[in-house]
């Protein structure tokens, strides 16, 4: 499963970008034009915050979970979230957390 994590965190880096890339090459490269185009109607706008939510939900997660466990490195997932997409940041942070780390005081365990 793990693998199929990674796989799914670069697809969800390099998909998206791709149409990014192309707006931006279009219509400039300017951030607020392109929340402008987020918003041209309902449907789109709907869709921002469906993604704003998940982005939210996904990085308190991120942060109750790598205080508990003291599982650092899956705090990488929440810069990929906000600035790649939930499409990278959620199956990152599923690779990052599926990793086998080592606990002194229990041994090797998979978190």
């Amino acid at each position: 499963m793990r693998n199929i994590y990674l796989l799914l965190a670069v697809w969800g880096a390099i998909h998206p970008m791709y149409y990014f890339i192309q707006w931006f090459q279009t219509n400039s490269w300017d951030i607020m034009a392109m929340v402008d185009a987020w918003h041209v109607n309902t449907a789109t706008s709907g869709l921002v915050w469906d993604l704003t939510i998940a982005a939210v939900s996904l990085t308190i997660w991120i942060l109750v979970e790598a205080i508990k466990n003291r599982n650092w490195l899956s705090l990488l997932a929440i810069p990929a979230t906000y600035c790649i997409g939930v499409s990278c940041g959620l199956p990152l942070y599923l690779y990052l957390r599926s990793r086998v780390m080592y606990l002194p005081q229990v041994g090797v365990v998979r978190v």
